[in-house]
């Protein structure tokens, strides 16, 4: 599968974003992500260390923000398949078992269609491609 969508990233990170997960590196080295498909914790980023979760055979890579891949299920990508997802920090809570929880900051998931059309509002945000 292809990371990019047009030569657009098909995940992105916003530069609070960038500086979250060089905070968390700290602690733990080794992270990825994976976009949540809901239950407990709704659709969000969920950040773990890299040894302690099993990416599934029907996980699909979007990319790498940071230098930390991000995954999602397959079901999920194809209703999301053509939307760039753009990584974000807002204050809160971060999931129970995401390595973003207790520090009053959470990764959040914006998006926006490829070719210009927005899913949803994103603010003005500095968004990086690495």
């Amino acid at each position: 599968m292809e990371t990019t969508v047009n030569g657009e990233q098909r995940v992105l990170a916003t530069d609070l974003a960038l500086a979250l997960i060089t905070e968390i590196k700290r602690d733990h080295p080794e992270i990825l992500f994976h976009q949540s498909g809901g239950c407990c914790d709704g659709s969000s980023p969920m950040c773990y260390p890299a040894h302690e979760f099993m990416i599934g055979d029907s996980d699909v890579k979007l990319g790498e923000i940071g230098g930390v891949p991000v995954y999602i299920s397959a079901s999920q990508f194809e209703a999301w398949k053509h939307t760039q997802l753009i990584i974000d920090v807002v204050p809160g809570r971060g999931g129970m078992f995401s390595l973003d929880n207790g520090r009053e900051k959470r990764f959040l998931t914006r998006s926006r269609l490829f070719g210009g059309g927005e899913a949803c509002a994103v603010p003005d945000v500095k968004v990086s491609a690495v």
